[in-house]
């Protein structure tokens, strides 16, 4: 309990909080989270390449 302790006292360093309260709601929402963050720009590659392709009509 005293590692958990630790951890709350730090809950506005992190992006994402999930309080779990039904186990179901928690994975679901952990879920959602990975698939966002899969989506990020950043994350696409060869997303420019893509788009230049679209634009180019490709």
């Amino acid at each position: 309990m005293a590692k958990a302790t630790d951890e709350m006292s730090h809950w506005a360093e992190y992006d994402y909080v999930i309080i779990n309260r039904d186990l179901d709601l928690s994975v679901k929402a952990v879920q959602e989270i990975l698939d966002s963050e899969r989506m990020k720009r950043r994350r696409q590659v060869g997303l420019a390449e893509f788009v230049k392709g679209l634009q180019a009509g490709h």
